[in-house]
């Protein structure tokens, strides 16, 4: 979202995401090792599963946003320079699927405020968790939606369609992308942000998944690559739009 949690086997944030390691704190000069602030990729998990998800839980939203909020986190995941790049209309209608504690979410909104977004988690206390931050910030354009592993459950197609470390949490991605093609407008976006095979954060190296392997399922999924952007430091930042028919 992070990302950074979407499915107990996707998300976050956003964009979400399971019981973790004591994380330790890094300065905004050093990125964040595996151990610390990424801590959201380790503790209780299943590992890898044979819909090429990587399972986590993520439970005890208060705790988690400590870790995912924390402002040295800016320095690599450069999220309001990810926000312009988006170039945003006012009235954007934008899913963060995957959107943790609203790392993303409230600096959209914030950016959208005649249009919506909808922070999807399929974790219940995130989805708790959005919806208290949302009336805490005064962000009445929020929307907390319950996603599941299948589907962020959105109400409305949207203009853009925002996955922020985790892409790799997500199971039978082709289906899963397939499917999703509905929720998003004819012109709309599809958007991921997830880390390159040389991060040291984020999970396990055998659990990335490449660029090039993302841009082979969303392919298969029915996907055209339209726009990569080279300004973070351990992630890719590509933009996908559906196939026209």
């Amino acid at each position: 979202m992070i990302k950074n949690t979407i499915v107990a086997l996707l998300l976050i944030g956003s964009g979400s995401v399971f019981a973790a390691q004591t994380a330790t704190t890094a300065s905004a000069e050093q990125p964040m090792k595996h151990k610390d602030m990424n801590a959201h990729h380790m503790g209780k998990h299943q590992g890898k599963n044979s819909d090429g998800a990587y399972h986590h839980r993520f439970n005890d939203a208060e705790a988690w946003a400590k870790k995912f909020d924390q402002p040295e986190r800016d320095a690599w995941q450069k999220p309001e320079q990810i926000i312009d790049a988006l170039t945003l209309p006012p009235n954007a209608l934008v899913a963060d699927v995957g959107a943790g504690t609203g790392y993303f979410s409230v600096r959209i909104a914030k950016r959208v405020l005649e249009g919506k977004v909808f922070a999807a988690d399929i974790e219940p206390d995130m989805v708790r968790y959005l919806g208290e931050r949302a009336k805490r910030e005064n962000l009445t354009n929020i929307t907390p939606v319950q996603a599941s592993a299948e589907s962020p459950n959105l109400a409305e197609p949207v203009d853009v369609m925002l996955f922020v470390d985790a892409y790799h949490h997500i199971g039978n991605r082709v289906a899963y992308f397939s499917n999703l093609a509905a929720s998003l407008n004819a012109d709309g976006r599809l958007v991921l942000v997830d880390f390159n095979m040389e991060s040291p954060n984020g999970p396990p190296k055998e659990h990335l998944v490449s660029l090039e392997k993302v841009t082979e399922e969303l392919k298969a999924a029915g996907y055209k690559l339209v726009q990569t952007h080279d300004f973070l430091p351990q992630q890719y930042f590509v933009v996908f739009q559906k196939i026209a028919p």
